[in-house]
C-alpha cells in the first residue's frame, strides 16, 4: 500500500439521536456531539445540505467545533440542481451552494453530487456541470441510474478528475471504478437499507479492497450510512482498526 495515501473514515450524518448512550455518552448536550464526534473519526458526511440551505454561520461553527486540523467534511450539493433542475442552470445554483460552504475553508472535504435515479445518461449536461466548478473543488459524483455507467461518461470524469461513488447496496447500480485521485465509498448496510451491520469479515474485505485502491490514490474517503442502532459508528470505528493492521 502507498504510505502517502490518507484513509478518511466516517459516517453519513452525526446527529442520531439512538446514538446517545450506544455512542455519545448520556452526559453531554447535543451541541457538543460533534466535537465527541471529531475525537474519533477524521471525516463526516453532512447529507442536510440536500434537503434545505445551511446557513454560512452554521458552516463555520462546525468548522470552529472540530479541533482537529486534518478533519473534512463532505458536504452534499442542493437537490435542487441535481433532483429539480436536473442539472440545468448549474452555475447560478452552485456559486449560491459553494458561497456557503466555502466557510468550512481547509476542512472542506469532496463534494457529493448525487443524480436522481429517474434522470437518464446526458454527458453534455455532465459537462456542463463540471466546467462550471473550479478545479480545486473535488467532487464525487454518485449516479442512480444504470445508464449513467458507461466509458463515455467515465472519460469525462477522468477528463476533470471527478470521482465515481462506489456504492454498497442492491438498491442503486453501482461500478467500482477509480476515474480521480481519491475514491468516494458509500456504505449502506449489506442486507437491510440503512438498517444493517457488517460483519468484521465483510470489513475485512472492504478493508482490502481499499488497501489495493490506496496504491493508485491519494485519499480514500468512506461513510457509513447503516445509522441505525449505532450500526455506522461500529463499522467505521472497526474499519479503521482493520486498516491499520
Amino acid at each position: 500500500m502507498a504510505n502517502s495515501t490518507q484513509f478518511y473514515i466516517g459516517t453519513s450524518g452525526w446527529s442520531y439521536k439512538d446514538w446517545k448512550g450506544r455512542f455519545y455518552p448520556e452526559d453531554i448536550k447535543q451541541t457538543e456531539w460533534l466535537d465527541h464526534y471529531s475525537r474519533y473519526f477524521d471525516t463526516v458526511e453532512v447529507n442536510a445540505s440536500f434537503y434545505h440551505e445551511i446557513k454560512a454561520e452554521t458552516y463555520k461553527n462546525w468548522r470552529e467545533q472540530v479541533k482537529s486540523r486534518d478533519f473534512h467534511f463532505s458536504v452534499k450539493i442542493s437537490k435542487y440542481l441535481t433532483h429539480i433542475k436536473k442539472l440545468n442552470n448549474c452555475g447560478e445554483i452552485w456559486n449560491n451552494f459553494i458561497k456557503n460552504v466555502d466557510n468550512l475553508q481547509d476542512k472542506l472535504g469532496p463534494i457529493l453530487v448525487q443524480i436522481p435515479g429517474n434522470l437518464k445518461v446526458n454527458t453534455e449536461k455532465l459537462e456542463n456541470l463540471l466546467q462550471v466548478i473550479p478545479s480545486k473543488y473535488r467532487i464525487a459524483f454518485e449516479p442512480r441510474n444504470e445508464t449513467w455507467l458507461s466509458s463515455e461518461v467515465y472519460k469525462i470524469l477522468e477528463k476533470y478528475n471527478c470521482g465515481l461513488v462506489i456504492s454498497d447496496t442492491p438498491e442503486w447500480p453501482t461500478d467500482e471504478r477509480i476515474t480521480a485521485d481519491f475514491v468516494y465509498l458509500r456504505l449502506h448496510g449489506p442486507e437491510g437499507l440503512y438498517d444493517s451491520e457488517y460483519s468484521e469479515e465483510q470489513l475485512q474485505e472492504w478493508a482490502d479492497k481499499l488497501k489495493e485502491w490506496g496504491k493508485k490514490t491519494k485519499e480514500i474517503y468512506v461513510y457509513f450510512n447503516n445509522d441505525a442502532h449505532g450500526y455506522a459508528v461500529n463499522n467505521a470505528l472497526k474499519l479503521k482498526e482493520l486498516l491499520k493492521k
